[in-house]
């Protein structure tokens, strides 16, 4: 009973990190139907800034946290303001392939200038955060996963529903051209949605560093784990982002648990095969239904 409890917390916290990471996937995918396909590496590279900022430099820990978000912000407005505004009104698959590009040439600057050797954080967590109930043991870690997932959904949940750019964020989810024609300015928009992703990109990535050391190529192999979470919960639901991510958090973690840890990574893209099959649009997702 133990051993199940101790899998059952490991399984919360770490789909909790999946969904979060998914968070930036489906609002990109919502705000501008863009398969972001450098999501991965915005996770690497905000890990990487982390870093720096309290390894490399030595700085607080609160200034490290500030410093990384307001560079991912930047980031993610670049990205779109260079990358991708230019590529408005071209078809998807040069949109697509355009994020494969960049994803390239991120891990490529990533390696450059880190190698592929994995750095490690000091532990900055407080020991009372180590929770042991009987026989139960709650890392820092996770514990950590579950607040920031419950602070973060907060957040977005008030920005979304009370704030006149979640307001508009979400018109141009629903409708771009109704949105376009009661003078949402969609082109920030965009840009805002990119942003805010990458920040998301870098609240997972951090959280991934402290757990299992920052390195571009194991961070960028999780991030494709967004796919069969989104898949899983429909690619235009923030909710369905979530519980896809638990799902799978929880599935892996049972499996890797109970039968073998190399059936781990794939046992999730194991069920994106099977949800294609079954419900392609996802548990959550809109059934696009064309008439002629």
């Amino acid at each position: 009973m133990g051993f199940f409890l101790q899998l059952l917390v490991q399984g919360l916290s770490i789909g909790c990190l999946y969904g979060i990471a998914a968070l930036g996937f489906v609002m990109i995918f919502k705000s501008s139907s863009v398969l972001n396909f450098a999501h991965g590496e915005l996770l690497a590279i905000g890990a990487y800034i982390f870093f720096v900022i309290t390894i490399w430099l030595n700085l607080p820990i609160y200034m490290a946290f500030i410093i990384t978000f307001v560079g991912s912000f930047a980031l993610g407005f670049l990205i779109e303001r260079l990358f991708l505004r230019p590529m408005i009104g071209e078809a998807l698959i040069e949109v697509v392939m355009l994020t494969v590009g960049l994803s390239a040439m991120f891990r490529g600057l990533l390696l450059v200038i880190f190698s592929g050797n994995t750095y490690v954080f000091s532990n900055f967590l407080p020991a009372w955060l180590n929770i042991r109930i009987g026989s139960l043991s709650i890392s820092s870690v996770y514990t950590v996963t579950l607040i920031i997932t419950i602070i973060f959904l907060a957040i977005l949940g008030f920005f979304f529903k009370y704030s006149s750019q979640g307001i508009y964020m979400r018109s141009v989810a629903d409708n771009q051209t109704a949105a376009l024609s009661l003078g949402v300015n969609v082109r920030r928009v965009f840009a805002l949605s990119w942003a805010i992703a990458s920040i998301v990109c870098a609240i997972s990535g951090i959280i991934l560093g402290v757990i299992n050391g920052v390195n571009v190529h194991a961070i960028s192999r999780i991030g494709l784990k967004v796919f069969p979470v989104v898949i899983l919960g429909g690619l235009e639901s923030i909710g369905g982002a979530i519980i896809g991510g638990l799902f799978i958090g929880f599935l892996e973690t049972f499996v890797s648990g109970y039968l073998s840890t190399s059936l781990r990574d794939v046992v999730a893209y194991v069920v994106l095969v099977i949800i294609l099959m079954i419900k392609p649009y996802g548990l959550f997702g809109l059934v696009e239904i064309e008439r002629v």
